[in-house]
């Protein structure tokens, strides 16, 4: 977990990653908002499953003096959406080529509804240990990464992306939202236009239902990656927001 201490008042940005990522690929961003003068922190997703991710970034959360506005990139902000509700600090909520289901709503919903995504057919199934048994979790087909998940990478960088990605549990899938912070928090969102792991179709619906602020942003679903400043920018908006 990577962090630069807030002002008093001054909201603290908390980034969090994806599925099949780390928080490396907020660099880009965290470079721009220390340069900016804004606090920054990066939490680690365990990317274990909703409700598990859920309460070890809400605790992250909850730790953080002062408000707080959390971002999450694609799976991420289905995190974010369940854990902001349990904590008192968050004061806003920023979605970036993200998921913001609703209510009973899983992520294997809106990807089966989604006719922009590509992801479920370049995923790849394996298992891992559990204390009761095993349980399914994914990654990316290396072959299929590039086109997937980062089009406008540079193709030797989005190889070495696809080698060290982080495999996901089908329970990050599976599970459904409960309490959706949205609902309650003001909301901002960074639509990638080109986004074939999410959906464009998807991630817009999703943002327009939660009133969020929507910028669109020629990119692919890594957004932040290849247009951080892009990135950056909604997060100055929705920070200039929701600062006192």
């Amino acid at each position: 977990m990577t962090s630069t201490s807030a002002r008093p008042g001054k909201p603290t940005v908390v980034l969090v990653h994806g599925a099949f990522a780390d928080s490396s690929s907020w660099n880009g961003v965290v470079e721009r908002l220390i340069a900016a003068g804004v606090a920054v922190k990066a939490v680690p997703n365990p990317l274990r499953g909703i409700a598990e991710d859920a309460a070890y970034v809400a605790s992250a959360l909850q730790q953080t003096p002062g408000p707080v506005l959390a971002v999450g990139h694609s799976y991420g902000g289905a995190v974010i959406t369940n854990a902001a509700s349990r904590v008192d600090n968050v004061v806003g909520l920023v979605y970036v080529a993200a998921f913001a289901p609703d209510d009973g709503e899983t992520i294997m919903d809106i990807e089966g509804a989604s006719k922009d995504s590509v992801l479920n057919s370049a995923i790849q199934p394996a298992q891992y240990p559990t204390a009761s048994g095993a349980e399914a979790e994914f990654q990316i087909d290396p072959a299929k990464f590039h086109d997937a998940f980062a089009a406008d990478v540079p193709e030797k960088d989005a190889a070495v992306m696809a080698v060290t990605q982080r495999p996901v549990s089908a329970l990050a899938f599976s599970t459904p939202t409960t309490d959706p912070a949205w609902k309650k928090l003001p909301s901002w969102a960074a639509v990638a236009t080109g986004d074939k792991a999410a959906g464009s179709d998807a991630v817009l619906r999703m943002a327009e239902r939660a009133g969020a602020t929507i910028t669109r942003i020629e990119a692919s679903h890594v957004v932040m990656v290849t247009q951080p400043q892009a990135v950056t920018d909604v997060i100055m908006q929705a920070l200039g927001s929701v600062s006192g």
